[in-house]
């Protein structure tokens, strides 16, 4: 086993004798240092909003008309006893359910906590991936 590991010891320094090393071109540095820029810059990516700013004033309009016809609309007795009709069956649906005091508190808390945690994450990864 020690003699097949002399040999092969012995086989390499043969080779490495044989073979010179290979020095880089006079202007590698500069060639290597082209690309790395070329694949910066085309790393970079603009800023595109998820919703457009024409769709944001589509719904704000949609929003507007939606209130201003429920404000200045006939209120015949018909579309209340609709919207009683509703209520009441929904209020039956939900008569045999009681919640206690600290799940009240928690389904009012909870939601308004990951609010504050989105900013704040928002504005740490913001700061951390500036360009």
């Amino acid at each position: 086993m020690k003699e097949n590991d002399k040999e092969i010891e012995n086989l390499i320094e043969k080779m490495m004798r044989q073979n010179t090393l290979e020095s880089p071109s006079i202007d590698f540095t500069s060639k290597i240092m082209s690309q790395v820029l070329v694949a910066e810059k085309s790393k970079i990516k603009v800023y595109k909003p998820l919703i457009s700013t024409a769709t944001w004033i589509f719904i704000a309009m949609v929003l507007i008309a939606l209130t201003a016809y429920a404000v200045y609309s006939n209120n015949d007795a018909s579309n209340f006893e609709i919207a009683k009709t509703y209520s009441d069956k929904a209020s039956e649906l939900f008569s045999g359910i009681h919640f206690s005091k600290s799940i009240l508190y928690s389904l009012l808390i909870v939601p308004f906590m990951i609010l504050v945690q989105i900013g704040v994450l928002k504005n740490y990864f913001d700061k951390k991936y500036e360009l």
